[in-house]
């Protein structure tokens, strides 16, 4: 059974609409709020940002670059929300729970770490990474090994320093 193809696979949406939205909202919302034309020129802001987008896809090059990017812009987003979100655990201070700020600290930098390894997880990198340590890289190993007890110590430095 053949699949129906899906209209937003379609190389029309894909290679002009969707890279000619995204340029256009951004040139717009730049413009709007920079005001280099001045206040209340929404009209003049939308005329420049359509003829910058035109002239955008009309090169296949510059939107091959940003199809390029925009998956990797996707994830990236989605990382940094599912950090935010873990971080918030730590640093929300809502009324009758004040949490240490030593304390969210380094719940964000569990939280950054423990993304970090997802993240290499998911992408497959970890197993990569874990062969590369425990295989005969002596110096990869020797220098993950110095990384780690140098941000040991420089915790344990940092959180040494008492304010007065």
């Amino acid at each position: 059974m053949a699949e129906t193809p899906w209209i937003l696979s379609n190389s029309l949406v894909t290679e002009i609409i969707l890279p000619f939205l995204l340029v256009f909202v951004l040139i717009f919302a730049i413009l709007d709020r920079a005001k280099i034309f001045g206040d209340d020129k929404r009209q003049i802001n939308a005329i420049v940002s359509l003829a910058i987008a035109l002239i955008f896809v009309t090169f296949s090059k510059a939107v091959g670059i940003v199809t390029g990017l925009m998956p990797f812009l996707a994830v990236l987003a989605v990382i940094i929300l599912v950090f935010l979100i873990l971080y918030g655990f730590f640093a929300s201070g809502k009324e009758g729970l004040e949490i240490n700020k030593g304390i969210k600290i380094a719940g964000g930098v569990v939280v950054l770490v423990a993304l970090v390894i997802a993240v290499l997880v998911v992408t497959g990198y970890w197993d990569k990474l874990k062969d590369s340590v425990s295989g005969s890289n002596v110096v990869l190993s020797t220098i993950i090994l110095i990384a780690i007890v140098a941000g040991a110590m420089a915790v344990v430095l940092a959180s040494g320093k008492s304010k007065d």
